[in-house]
């Protein structure tokens, strides 16, 4: 049975393609059949950036889809062995949708408390909808320091919530990675790589789960 995963995310530019791309990068690598469902129709990212990754010939192939409702993009799972949904930028009655769905559903934020007060609230939001906590994952993107991660964490656990294991540092070489069609587990450098790798191992861990 095929597992949904969901990125989603209350502001833009949080890190919901970054990880998607990861995700179903290692899924494909791992010979599993994947699909991310890109549901910003407006911005495409995911789009853009797999066509930038097609042209440049580097595999394994991805299939990146846009979809304009999560019903469409749900009606495609039985093809896959892993969905990954690349929810709508903000909050929208399709992220419920997206998030009741799911097996997962994985929120990334930054360290800062403009990231974290509305990420919290943004969950807590789902949990009122009836969506069960244990189904909602924090991963952290673009950490400063050890020392900031610790306190985003524990600000997230405060607030009830799991936190992915491992964390997206700020470093432009991801950037460049993903300007060239390719995922952050896949940059010039292997520490970086391991970094992203721990991250994307944790969220797949938890499908495990």
């Amino acid at each position: 049975m095929a597992s949904v995963i969901a990125l989603v995310s209350q502001k833009g530019g949080v890190g919901k393609s970054t990880i998607a791309r990861a995700l179903a990068r290692e899924a494909a690598a791992g010979g599993l059949r994947v699909k991310i469902a890109d549901l910003d129709v407006q911005q495409g990212t995911s789009i853009d950036w797999n066509r930038t990754r097609l042209d440049a010939g580097i595999e394994p192939t991805i299939s990146v889809e846009s979809f304009k409702t999560a019903a469409q993009a749900l009606a495609v799972v039985d093809h896959y062995d892993l969905l990954v949904i690349d929810g709508p930028a903000r909050t929208s009655q399709a992220t419920l949708d997206i998030a009741r769905a799911a097996d997962l559903v994985v929120q990334p934020t930054g360290a800062s408390l403009d990231d974290l007060r509305p990420a919290v609230r943004e969950f807590h939001a789902l949990v009122k909808a009836g969506v069960p906590a244990d189904r909602l994952s924090f991963a952290l993107n673009r950490i400063g320091t050890d020392a900031e991660e610790a306190d985003a964490r524990a600000y997230l656990a405060d607030a009830g919530y799991g936190v992915l294991a491992g964390c997206l540092v700020e470093r432009p070489a991801y950037r460049k990675a993903q300007n060239e069609g390719r995922a952050v587990t896949e940059t010039r450098y292997a520490a970086l790589n391991t970094r992203a790798d721990a991250l994307i191992q944790s969220l797949i861990d938890q499908i495990g789960g």
